[in-house]
């Protein structure tokens, strides 16, 4: 139950309906009889700036988790942003200070390496194909770079925007061959949607059928979307006898790293 004396973190996205931190938060708070709680928050993109000035006041708020589309708004209104947030130039937690200063880190993708480990995936050496080079997929391929993947693809329908994510990445990791067409879909042992397509019930498939069914049996195919749990991406994945990673997984490993940040697990 919340009181006058819990001690607040929040969510923010648009839309929110979808995200699965506040339960995992509040469980989590639950079950260390933490005096805690997780709200989450629907803030259209032109309220983030008031939201922002709102959080430097308000102090029994501790900090907030950042989802689509705010991320990187975020980075640029926070004090203080992580070499890693910087350079992607997106952030999804934010820890409040005591002087009311705000610090940014963005940690989706090390809570996607985690979640490919916990699947028994080692990216090391390997060819992965990340559908998306937004806030996301900029942080699932810049972790796959650091964890040294043999090669990456990066499948953007925003052309300019995937080649100048594929250039920075050319540059900070020479030793990395670096894409942005699909190639040989069945040389790849990892493939990641880090898109919306899959949250409403008519969105086309990130990757097509015939496609999917043409990557090698022991591909991991992993999905960023948390609602449904199953996208029909994953569902056609499954269908075609592939190993899947639920959005839910990536989310649940990368909750250690946002409490921590905030500083409440």
């Amino acid at each position: 139950m919340i009181t006058a004396k819990t001690r607040l973190v929040a969510m923010i996205g648009q839309p929110i309906a979808q995200v699965k931190s506040p339960d995992y938060f509040n469980r989590a708070f639950a079950e260390v009889g933490a005096e805690r709680a997780m709200i989450p928050m629907e803030i259209a993109p032109e309220a983030v700036a008031n939201f922002v000035e709102t959080v430097r006041g308000w102090d029994n708020l501790d900090g907030f988790v950042v989802t689509i589309p705010h991320k990187q708004a975020i980075a640029e209104l926070a004090d203080e942003v992580s070499p890693r947030a910087k350079w992607l130039g997106a952030a999804n937690v934010v820890r409040r200070e005591p002087d009311s200063r705000l610090v940014a880190d963005m940690v989706d993708g090390l809570g996607y390496v985690a979640a490919i480990r916990a699947n028994g995936f080692e990216p090391k050496g390997k060819h992965a194909l990340v559908i998306g080079a937004g806030a996301a997929g900029s942080a699932i391929g810049h972790a796959l770079c650091e964890e040294g993947v043999a090669a990456l693809a990066i499948s953007e329908l925003d052309w300019q925007r995937g080649d100048l994510f594929a250039d920075r990445l050319r540059e900070a990791f020479p030793s990395v061959e670096i894409t942005t067409t699909c190639g040989d879909i069945g040389a790849y042992d990892l493939v990641a949607n880090a898109t919306p397509l899959g949250m409403r019930p008519n969105d086309p498939l990130p990757l097509g059928r015939l496609h999917i069914a043409a990557l090698k049996e022991t591909a991991l195919v992993t999905d960023a979307v948390t609602s449904p749990e199953v996208t029909p991406f994953l569902e056609a994945a499954k269908e075609s006898g592939l190993k899947i990673q639920t959005g839910p997984e990536m989310s649940k490993a990368q909750m250690g790293l946002l409490g921590r940040h905030m500083g409440v697990l």
